[in-house]
């Protein structure tokens, strides 16, 4: 990789200062520093810790309230609300289900008292992303199964989910259909004999897509944490790919070792 032969000029930060300042609170409300309930220090104080304009305060607020991190109206004082990260732990639901249960993702949701939905986007034969394809190991020219899915917790959109399958792993099965599968595709796939037993994520943090901006209805300043899946099974042959992207202000990813 080439360097960048970054001057110290080129490393302060170019955002507009109204970014910075919402960038500073909104990790200020999340990590907990400014607990649930509390009131944002003053448009006075602002201006003194950040040497801004009112302008710039008032701006750096209205991005915290599209992200539905505050309240408040102008003129009056600022709540924090409670709005949490959730910890997303992959090792919980990727694991297939037990006998009659349902996707793991569903009853781990409800577990916590969330009111778990799955929508199905789209499932049919597609050229997957040049990424997939080589995981996959289908070759320039080759077709996977693709399931599209959109989950949300209530009324909330937060994950945009793409699923692919090799086509003969994949045709005349359920993954192919546009009906849920009960206890999700890990527990299929260890039933036709292709039990997920290695997986291996790698997570990004990206701009948001327009496809997922929309889908996930995002603040427009805010990145999607981006995970590429590979599934394996026996002779690490690959059956599955999954790209899943969320809100990055509103979850984190558990992984222990």
């Amino acid at each position: 990789m080439p360097a960048l032969n970054r001057t110290s000029k080129d490393a302060a930060d170019p955002r507009p200062l109204h970014e910075r300042i919402a960038t500073d609170l909104r990790r200020e409300i999340l990590s907990g520093d400014l607990k649930v309930g509390a009131k944002l220090p003053s448009t006075e104080q602002l201006k003194a810790r950040f040497n801004a304009s009112s302008a710039s305060i008032q701006k750096a607020v209205t991005m915290l309230k599209e992200e539905a991190l505050v309240e408040g109206r102008a003129g009056a004082s600022v709540t924090v609300l409670d709005v949490r990260r959730q910890t997303m732990v992959p090792a919980a639901y990727s694991k297939p289900a037990e006998a009659g249960q349902s996707y793991r993702w569903i009853t781990e949701a409800e577990r916590r008292g969330q009111t778990p939905k799955i929508q199905v986007l789209q499932v049919g034969e597609v050229r997957p992303p040049a990424d997939v394809a080589a995981a996959l190991e289908l070759g320039d020219e080759g077709k996977a199964m693709l399931r599209k899915q959109l989950l949300s917790l209530g009324d909330e959109p937060c994950e945009l989910v793409h699923s692919y399958y090799p086509i003969e792993i994949a045709e005349g099965t359920a993954i192919a259909g546009r009906a849920k599968i009960k206890g999700g595709t890990p527990t299929l796939l260890a039933e036709m004999g292709y039990p997920p037993l290695r997986t291996v994520d790698k997570v990004t943090a990206e701009e948001p897509t327009n496809e997922e901006y929309e889908a996930l209805q995002l603040p427009r300043q805010i990145s999607v944490l981006r995970t590429f899946r590979v599934v394996l099974s026996h002779d690490d042959r690959p059956i599955e790919v999954t790209t899943m992207a969320k809100a990055g202000h509103l979850y984190a990813l558990q992984y222990e070792f």
